[in-house]
């Protein structure tokens, strides 16, 4: 997938929330009787509600916050697992 239809699909505006829900993402991975496949639902509702006040209650807010979650997410797991590929690539030569 390109960038640039992510890009097209978050509004500008919304990138703050992306971030916020990164960071919400990263605490709970930190939290104590939190499992890891509990964490994307929090972090979608996060992102649905931060969406919301600021490009408002709409069915296009909702989706707004579903995808700034879903790209806090997938951006998370791509740093992680690029990091990971990475350490096994060094540990092989």
């Amino acid at each position: 997938m390109d960038w640039t239809l992510i890009q097209s699909m978050i509004r500008p505006e919304l990138a703050g929330v992306v971030a916020v829900c990164w960071i919400i993402g990263y605490g709970l991975k930190r939290t104590a009787g939190i499992r890891d496949w509990m964490i994307i639902y929090f972090v979608t509702a996060a992102g649905i509600v931060f969406a919301g006040f600021t490009a408002g209650w709409t069915a296009d807010g909702v989706m707004q916050g579903i995808f700034c979650g879903a790209v806090a997410v997938y951006g998370n797991q791509l740093v992680k697992q690029t990091a990971q590929a990475l350490r096994k690539e060094d540990a092989h030569d």
